[in-house]
């Protein structure tokens, strides 16, 4: 029998080894499980990031990567851009969380192939074609809402009481002054600005309404979550409940990133 060369059997080894690696890796590949989805948040009118840090840490403790996002609010489309940027910043997929005036942001936003999943927080839901200010007309005026503050550069905000009794009313004294002075005010326009697609056509949403809500109608945000076909959690809340019931809201974002994988 002829002797095999070195150089042939230095080269088929290699080749054996290489195929082990790739088989290997691709087995590891097929064990791994899915990545999880990360949350990006979107705040409100009269906010800002920090308007989650109550809820932030309870999500990160279950090992979720968590973007809030910092709205301009000069704009729908600004807004809207704000929220594009974090979620192509996503390793994957992402759970969009929207409050308040960033319902209608993530409406649109969540227009996205990374995005999987909808959580509305005591939010606008506007379908395509509507404005947020075309909303919830047929009901009373909301009490936080008769007391905004219009600056001559068309500017919205709300005034330090409004904030202590109609936005925040069941959050400490003291945290309710920190947040009035933080508050994001936002540009009036915004409000006549009309989406053109609606994220939640083509996605799972879950919603939460707050029953003591003085900022939105609680009815309009039941209309909204079962316009949606939302999974709905009601809590007796302000229009904050990532405020003042930080672990109830985490509990249906984990909900929402579990059926997310």
């Amino acid at each position: 029998m002829k002797a095999m060369s070195p150089l042939f059997s230095l080269k088929t080894g290699l080749s054996i080894l290489a195929a082990a690696a790739a088989f290997s890796g691709a087995s590891a590949m097929a064990a791994a499980p899915a990545e999880q989805p990360s949350v990006v948040i979107v705040h409100g009118a009269f906010a800002d990031g920090s308007d989650w840090a109550k809820v932030i840490p309870l999500l990160q403790a279950k090992g979720i990567k968590v973007t809030a996002v910092q709205n301009p609010l000069t704009s729908l489309a600004d807004d809207v851009a704000a929220a594009k940027r974090a979620i192509d910043n996503q390793p994957g997929k992402v759970v969009l969380v929207g409050h308040s005036w960033g319902g209608t942001v993530i409406t649109e936003a969540g227009n996205d192939d990374k995005v999987a999943s909808l959580v509305y927080v005591a939010a606008f839901a506007p379908d395509a074609g509507q404005a947020t200010g075309e909303l919830g007309h047929d009901l009373p005026t909301p009490p936080g809402i008769a007391r905004l503050s219009v600056d001559k550069a068309g500017f919205a905000s709300l005034p330090a009481a409004a904030v202590a009794e109609d936005f925040a009313q069941d959050v400490p004294a003291a945290q309710a002054a920190v947040m009035a002075s933080t508050q994001g005010p936002i540009a009036v326009k915004a409000f006549g600005e009309k989406v053109s697609v609606a994220a939640w056509k083509t996605r799972p949403s879950w919603y939460i309404v707050s029953k003591n809500d003085r900022m939105i109608q609680p009815a309009l945000e039941r209309s909204f979550a079962k316009q949606i076909g939302a999974t709905t959690t009601e809590l007796p809340t302000s229009h904050v409940p990532q405020q003042s019931r930080p672990a109830d809201v985490a509990k249906v974002i984990l909900d929402a990133v579990a059926a997310s994988k």
